[in-house]
This record gives C-alpha cells, sequence and structure tokens, in this order.
C-alpha cells in the first residue's frame, strides 16, 4: 500500500481521529498486537531497512542493525514486557478531612488522541519507529513523518508500516517541507519531533494555535571533560567510538573536549591512534565508516576543517561525501567550529585551566544535550553533576545512556524539552487522569 496522501493531512487527521473515538486503540491487546506487528516488521524486513540506510547515509549492516533495528527492538521488547505495569491505576492517599468519608483516589492513563510523530534523517529508523513505540503503547493513533533527507529509508518505511500496522489508525505522510507544514497546520493531540533548533521553534509556533503539547529532542553541543590522570589509551578508543559513529551525524555524539594542556597534547596522540585501530589508515575504503547526509552538509562540515591544527583526518571528498575523521588540536574557542552543533566527524580539543573553567566554559553557553566525564574522581563527578545543567550524563563512556530503556531520554533548554523511552514513552503519551470516587451514602 502507498504512504497517504500529503496533499489531504486534513483527510488524515480526520480518519484516525474517527478511530480513536471508538475506543479500539485503548484496548491494551490492540497496544500489544501493534507492538508485536511493529517488531515484526524490524525483524522480517530488517535487510531492506539496512540496504536503504546504507543508500542514504553509507552505514554498515551491523551498525544499521546494532543502532537502529535491533535498537528498536529492544525498546519494544521492553516495552511489552512491562506495558500492564506501567498502564496500570495508581491509588493515591485521601486525607481525612479532605473529601468525604470513605472516598478512595487514583490516577489512570489517558491516551491523548491523534499524535504527529516528526523524525530526522540521521538515524531514519530508530527515530522514527522508537517514539511510534511509545505512542501506540500509550493507546494512541499516529501520523508517522519521515525524513525525505533519507529517501531510501523514508519509501520502504512507507511502504512496509502499512503492511503490518493497523491503517485506520497508523497513517505515513511522505515529503519535504510542503507537505510538513501542512500537517502542522492540523490539530494533533502531542507532536513529537526529532530534529534541530531552527525547525523545533517552528513545529512550536505551529502547535501553539491549537495548545498542542509538544516534546522536541534537539541537539546541541555535548562537551567532554577528560580528567588528568585518566587512562588515554581507552578515553580515546572510547571517544573515537562514539564521535565518529554514523560519521559524527549523532545528536548526542562528544562535540568537544575540554582538557588541560598537557592531557591535550597526549590525548590527541591517542586519539589518532584509536581512529587508525577503528577505520584503518584509510577510512573511506572502510566498510564501518558511514557518509555525510548530502552536499549541503557536507559543504558546512569542510568549512570547518580550518579551526585548528590538525591532528589527524582532514581528508574529504565531495563526490562520495566523505569526509575523514577529524581530530583538530589548538581550538580557540571563537574558532569557526564552536559556533555550532557540528554534526559531523570533526572533534576539537580545546585547553582549560582545570575543572573550575571547564564548568564555567559549560555554563556559558546553551544547556547541551548531554554531557561527558572521564575522570575517576568522586568530587569531579559530582561537581559536573551538581554545578551544570544537560539533559543526560554519561560518566566514562559516550552515547551509552541513550540505550538503558528505564532512563528518559530527553534535552533541557536549547537541546529539547521533554523525554521518551521506556515507562518515559508512557508519561508523553498519555495523560495522567486524577480521579475522586466519593460515596453517595
Amino acid at each position: 500500500m502507498p504512504a497517504e496522501s500529503p496533499a489531504a493531512p486534513a483527510d488524515v487527521v480526520a480518519r484516525l481521529r474517527t478511530t480513536f473515538r471508538t475506543g479500539r486503540t485503548k484496548d491494551l491487546a490492540w497496544r500489544t498486537h501493534q507492538l508485536e506487528r511493529l517488531r515484526a516488521l524490524l525483524t522480517e524486513h530488517g535487510d531492506e531497512l539496512a540496504e536503504a540506510l546504507h543508500a542514504d547515509l553509507g552505514k554498515s549492516r551491523a551498525e544499521s542493525y546494532r543502532t537502529e533495528i535491533d535498537f528498536t527492538v529492544r525498546e519494544i521488547d521492553h516495552t511489552l514486557e512491562h506495558l500492564e505495569d506501567w498502564l496500570r491505576p495508581e491509588p493515591a492517599p485521601v486525607h481525612a478531612g479532605l473529601a468525604a468519608a470513605g472516598a478512595t483516589a487514583l490516577t489512570v492513563r489517558d491516551p491523548l488522541g491523534v499524535v504527529l510523530v516528526i523524525a530526522p534523517w540521521n538515524y531514519p529508523v530508530q527515530l522514527l519507529l522508537a517514539p511510534l513505540a511509545g505512542a501506540l503503547a500509550g493507546g494512541n493513533c499516529v501520523i508517522a513523518k519521515p525524513s525525505e533527507l533519507a529517501p531510501a529509508t523514508s519509501a520502504a518505511v512507507a511502504r512496509l508500516l502499512p503492511r503490518f500496522l493497523d491503517t485506520d489508525a497508523v497513517a505515513v505522510v511522505e515529503g519535504a517541507v510542503e507537505e510538513t507544514t501542512a500537517l502542522l497546520e492540523e490539530r494533533f493531540d502531542h507532536i513529537f519531533y526529532t530534529g534541530n533548533g531552527t525547525v523545533g521553534r517552528i513545529v512550536m509556533t505551529a502547535a501553539a494555535k491549537h495548545l498542542t503539547p509538544v516534546t522536541l529532542e534537539l541537539g546541541g553541543k555535548s562537551p567532554v571533560f577528560v580528567d588528568r590522570d585518566t587512562d588515554l589509551k581507552t578515553v580515546a578508543q572510547r571517544l573515537a567510538s562514539g564521535k565518529f559513529l554514523n560519521a559524527g551525524q549523532t545528536c548526542v555524539a562528544p562535540d568537544y573536549v575540554l582538557t588541560d594542556p598537557e592531557t591535550a597534547t597526549a590525548l590527541a596522540d591517542a586519539l589518532a591512534a584509536a581512529v587508525e585501530a577503528q577505520f584503518g589508515t584509510d577510512p573511506s575504503a572502510s566498510p564501518d565508516y558511514g557518509r555525510i547526509i548530502n552536499e549541503r552538509h557536507f559543504d558546512r562540515l569542510v568549512r570547518l576543517l580550518d579551526s585548528g591544527r590538525t591532528v589527524t583526518g582532514g581528508a574529504h571528498d565531495r563526490a562520495t561525501k566523505y569526509i575523514a575523521p577529524t581530530v583538530l588540536a589548538d581550538v580557540s574557542p571563537e574558532a569557526a567550529v564552536m559556533g555550532e552543533e557540528i554534526f559531523g566527524p570533526v572533534l576539537p580539543i580545546l585547553t582549560v585551566a582545570g575543572l573550575d573553567e571547564a564548568i564555567g566554559f559549560i555554563n556559558d553557553r546553551d544547556k547541551p544535550l548531554a554531557l561527558y566525564a572521564f575522570t575517576e574522581s568522586p568530587e569531579v563527578r559530582e561537581r559536573l553533576l551538581s554545578e551544570t545543567s544537560s539533559g543526560g550524563v554519561g560518566i566514562g563512556l559516550p552515547l551509552a545512556h541513550l540505550t538503558v530503556s528505564d532512563l528518559p531520554f530527553g534535552g533541557v533548554g536549547e537541546s529539547g524539552m521533554g523525554s521518551y523511552h521506556g515507562p518515559y514513552s508512557i508519561d508523553t503519551f498519555t495523560h495522567r487522569k486524577a480521579v475522586l470516587d466519593t460515596p453517595l451514602g
């Protein structure tokens, strides 16, 4: 079945709202069945999705399964295991004198209604289907809007979702700015957007017309603090793995490193060795190294390459949208690479005198989606946790907090609002309704 016509979003929304009003999406059996069918889509057509991801982003099959397909399957499995408990009404105490004798209080989880999920291009399977799973678990109807910048994946998802899910409750709308703008004119009960802050503001403005609640999963410059006297070989290996995954096109990728001058010199050498160990002497020939999504982003990233001294990398080829894993040293806070979220395979190292200066540097900028630290000091960990603000914190390993389903994933300030994963998806896609039951007699 083809995707929904983007020319008639009002008709699609109306059809889904009619389905929601029948009440069938509220049934636990319906929710469970939709999640099981979504899981079947991923397991039965994983190779097809992996091929699409390779066509769009140059992702290897192993990376596609690890970061997108299997990731989403695990999220669905966790939800299926706990969904009934998460949805169970929660009793609340009723204090004497505040209500009639014998009154009982509880909260129940109400589905919101018709939800719009707008996905980005960098993880176009995971970041569409994981929120979709949460919305279905919450008992909602959903319009899924894949990214037009990942056209092969968009087409695959649009082809597959109607084969597996209830088409009266789930619709796919493909398209670009025009189609998304038309969708945003409609009234939804929740909008879940993953992407950049510029479009996030457009989404919020459109939602405000209908007082529609929004979840914004944005990004930002996620800092890394490397303490002195750490195991720099391990630090470099983990930094290289986290930074250059998906050619750096990850919202929680380490964006820049802060450390003292002596450590910076040693870390730069360790990072060069780690990149070679991971991708070989010619990363362009590595099957594990991806490509930049399009020429516009390629050109933007190339302009950042002269922001410091090149420790390793720097090579690029516009014809294949290849930029080598690049580490820059001697970077100034005023350099071009520090003026925007990098969202690519360029890692600058900046020097600070110590922890106090690092904390000040972080706090002088927008609140990041993630903050990472490599330290053995409990005091350093505690100060970073208590004296900075970020969407999440990873100590000793970048990106890993995203994989724990019982942790909320989301930003704060410029890096977003709201969160999801596991029980937090239920929080996002349902309303916790207060009920007080007072006897008449």
